[in-house]
C-alpha cells in the first residue's frame, strides 16, 4: 500500500458545493490552499476520492487529480516546507 503525491485542484462555483469539496479532499490533503491540494494517496484512496466528489462536480465545474512524478525534487519558494509523506493520517 504505497501512498503517491497528487496535486488536486477543482474549479466550483456553487458555495455550498465548494465547501463540500473542501471538506471531502481535506479528508487526505497534507498541504494546499484554497482549491488546490496536495494529497498523498494509494490507489483505494484516490479512487474513494473520485467516487465521493463525483456528486459535488457540476456540469460545467472541473475536478483536476494529477499525479506528480516521484523522481522529480520539488521546488519551494519562501518558508514553504516540501510535500512529505507522513507516517500516518487521521481521517474524520
Amino acid at each position: 500500500m504505497r501512498r503517491r503525491l497528487y496535486i488536486v485542484a477543482y474549479d466550483i462555483s456553487d458555495p455550498n458545493r465548494l465547501r463540500a469539496a473542501l471538506h471531502t479532499v481535506r479528508n487526505w490533503a497534507t498541504g494546499g490552499q484554497k482549491s488546490v491540494h496536495e494529497c498523498w494517496l494509494t490507489r483505494a484512496e484516490l479512487a474513494d476520492l473520485r467516487r465521493r466528489m463525483r456528486p459535488i462536480i457540476g456540469n460545467d465545474e472541473e475536478l483536476l487529480i494529477v499525479r506528480l512524478d516521484p523522481r522529480q525534487k520539488p521546488a519551494t519558494l519562501g518558508l514553504a516546507l516540501p510535500p512529505e509523506d507522513p507516517e500516518w493520517f487521521y481521517a474524520g
